[in-house]
């Protein structure tokens, strides 16, 4: 495991390349001038943020302390380890309050809440100049809590309001390494590595040693951020009783098709193939897809092997629609 790569704060005029590059970068004090940053150097998030929470409430978990803060599977895999609630970021706020003089404290979590739903004005009041103003932060409010080796699919950046988090990254080509759990039912919404980074299970899962091998992690304090790139894996630890943490993800474009849905799409057409013909088929996506294969065609013969324009793109999902609404 080395540490991650990091950089002082930087301004917008840097940020393309940054993002270009698809390199996982910590960015330190980067949001020291938030003012909820500036709260919580004081002391007084929690009241900073109960002055201005709204009453609409949105999605809680809790678990019981012998979870230690781990969000996951039960042991059976039949169900989750912790339940789920809805209430307003205030009352979240008083039992944060109440849970962290407990001897064995619940684990709290209000997680990806959109800032305008709990929190209103706090984008306005603490903005993020790196991206456009329309893509939504989205606040998370914990105590102790661990976050489980997940990935998105949209490019990332996070930034550290309030508590120290430990942040474990591997690239996307590790993933054979990290024992991905069921792509159907997760903890969150994405499928998630069945290996406890903190406490791995080298004998049961033997590759991950190699996982960690090419891991990068870093601790974040109030003020830093971090981007993470595009389906890059990545565990979150929150180290204090009251940590919060606001996150912005986006796409640099919207698709009719997201490969989610190629995936999910090959996985019922192809995983049943007898093995010969899944290894044909692997060729085939290699070079077509993954390579450049149409470099011996001339521009205007290349059809969906070129570079495909919007147009295109919406004609290929009009055709699958087509073909996935046919009776099974």
């Amino acid at each position: 495991m080395r540490n991650l790569p990091e950089s002082g704060r930087i301004g917008r005029e840097d940020w393309a390349a940054i993002v270009a590059a698809g390199r996982p970068l910590v960015l330190r004090e980067q949001v020291a001038d938030w003012p909820a940053v500036a709260a919580a150097r004081r002391g007084e998030i929690v009241d900073h943020l109960r002055a201005a929470a709204g009453e609409r409430p949105a999605p809680c978990v809790v678990g019981v302390p012998a979870i230690r803060g781990r969000f996951f599977y039960r042991a059976d895999m039949r169900g989750m380890n912790f339940g789920r609630r809805e209430a307003p970021l205030g009352e979240l706020l008083d039992q944060l309050v109440e849970q962290a003089a407990a001897a064995e404290p619940l684990t709290l979590a209000m997680q990806s809440a959109p800032t305008d739903v709990v929190l209103p004005g706090f984008a306005e009041d603490n903005p993020l100049p790196l991206l456009d103003a329309h893509v939504r932060p989205r606040i998370w409010v914990g105590n102790r809590v661990a976050v489980a080796t997940h990935y998105d699919s949209n490019d990332n950046v996070a930034c550290v309001v309030a508590g120290r988090r430990r942040f474990t990254l591997f690239p996307p080509d590790q993933v054979a390494n990290l024992y991905v759990g069921p792509l159907e039912v997760t903890p969150a919404g994405t499928p998630v590595s069945m290996v406890d980074v903190d406490a791995p299970d080298f004998v049961r899962y033997p590759r991950f040693a190699e996982a960690l091998e090419h891991g990068l992690t870093a601790e974040l304090e109030p003020g830093d951020a971090i981007f993470i790139p595009y389906l890059w894996w990545h565990a979150v630890r929150s180290l204090d009783p009251v940590s919060v943490l606001v996150n912005y993800w986006w796409s640099d474009r919207a698709e009719p098709l997201s490969p989610v849905d190629a995936l999910l799409h090959a996985l019922a057409a192809m995983r049943a193939l007898p093995p010969s013909r899944r290894a044909a088929w692997r060729a085939l996506f290699d070079h077509l897809i993954f390579d450049d294969a149409a470099t011996h065609l001339p521009d205007d013969a290349r059809g969906v092997l070129g570079d495909l324009d919007e147009t295109s793109r919406r004609g290929i999902a009009t055709h699958l629609a087509r073909q996935l609404g046919k009776p099974a």
